[in-house]
């Protein structure tokens, strides 16, 4: 029997399978509205079989976006719009749906991916960003604004703000980024926090802001529902943000509550140096599994079955998640579930589909 495919609980929430839609930025929104892209893509998307997908980094505040196009929570409108995509998603699709809230930070203001990924100039659009500390990402990037006490909280009430959307939206649960470069990381990463007060220097300091947001969005989420953290595990650079110090803040993070532990690695600065092959970031999410009793889900070049099967039944992590391999190949799940002999859900529209020599893979009825 396949342990991909087998049921799995972050809490209370039960998930069908170990397959999880990683969060994927989609540059498609308006004024951080949903469009008819986000009906497309995750509507698509939730026909997978995956046991629970996604919904991308989505902005607490408006300067909190890393694009101009990036999906936003932070008012009726962007909440309207959402709503819309998941009444679809919902209708069809019984694939559990979870938000990732964040915050840009420094990383924050640059134009999309296909038309180059650089900061937008003030004069051009562009917007002032803020981080722990004066030191921009990128050399030519503006400089951001240290954030004072007002901006910190300004931030606090903007998280618990979005995480109440979520709970009217109905997510079943919620990912805090704290990885991948921004504001959240800002603040773990010593190469980005230089702060003198009591948010910065120490370890336990430089951990004091990411907790106290996760802190805030724990108690402003139903308590039945999961409430998770992504990390990047390293910066992959000397002297930054590594795994001991990972370690360290996933045990407080346990110690409050938190769900799950997704583990990715990098985005903080220029200078990293980075080892890539298959599954090469598997090995820090089994780390934090085995110093922690906090589920795991293992991201990062995992692209084949029998690799995604290998990972979680060896214990190395307890869920798997796909981005550009589930972009790349909608139906991974389809296709996984049929290599593992296992069974997937699809919807009764595409019954028709199953191969002839594969009688059992949909959790279907009769076609006919």
């Amino acid at each position: 029997m396949s342990i991909l495919f087998s049921p799995y609980s972050l809490g209370q929430l039960t998930l069908k399978n170990r397959i999880v839609i990683a969060p994927m930025c989609q540059y498609s929104a308006e004024n951080g509205a949903a469009t008819d892209w986000h009906m497309i893509h995750l509507g698509h998307l939730s026909l997978s079989g995956a046991g629970l997908m996604f919904i991308e980094a989505t902005a607490v505040e408006a300067v909190g976006r890393i694009s101009p196009g990036d999906l936003g929570l932070w008012d009726d409108a962007t909440e309207a719009a959402l709503a819309k995509v998941l009444q679809a998603v919902r209708k069809h699709s019984p694939t559990a749906v979870a938000i990732q809230l964040g915050h840009a930070g420094r990383k924050a203001s640059v134009h999309v991916p296909w038309e180059g990924g650089h900061s937008i100039p003030l004069a051009e659009g562009g917007w002032k960003t803020s981080a722990p500390s004066a030191v921009p990402f990128a050399e030519g990037d503006e400089t951001p604004v240290a954030l004072d006490a007002a901006g910190l909280q300004r931030i606090r009430d903007a998280f618990a703000d979005a995480t109440r959307r979520s709970a009217r939206l109905g997510l079943d649960a919620i990912e805090i980024h704290a990885a991948h470069g921004y504001l959240l990381h800002q603040f773990l990463s010593p190469l980005s926090n230089r702060r003198e007060d009591a948010y910065g220097g120490s370890l336990e300091n430089r951990m004091r802001f990411p907790l106290e947001i996760f802190d805030i969005v724990r108690a402003a989420f139903p308590a039945e529902r999961p409430v998770g953290v992504r990390v990047s595990a390293t910066d992959w650079v000397d002297g930054g943000w590594d795994l001991e110090q990972t370690v360290a803040f996933s045990r407080e993070l346990e110690r409050r509550g938190c769900a799950f532990i997704h583990v990715s690695s990098g985005g903080l600065s220029t200078k990293q140096k980075i080892t890539v092959g298959p599954g090469y970031q598997v090995p820090f999410a089994e780390r934090i599994k085995h110093e922690t009793s906090l589920p795991t889900i293992a991201v990062g070049l995992i692209t084949e079955p029998e690799q995604a099967e290998a990972i979680v039944a060896s214990g190395e992590a307890d869920l798997v998640a796909l981005a550009r391999g589930i972009l790349y190949d909608p139906r991974w799940p389809w296709h996984a579930a049929a290599r593992l002999g296992a069974h997937v859900d699809a919807p009764p529209q595409y019954w028709r589909s199953q191969p002839r020599e594969l009688k059992t893979l949909f959790n279907a009825g009769k076609w006919g």
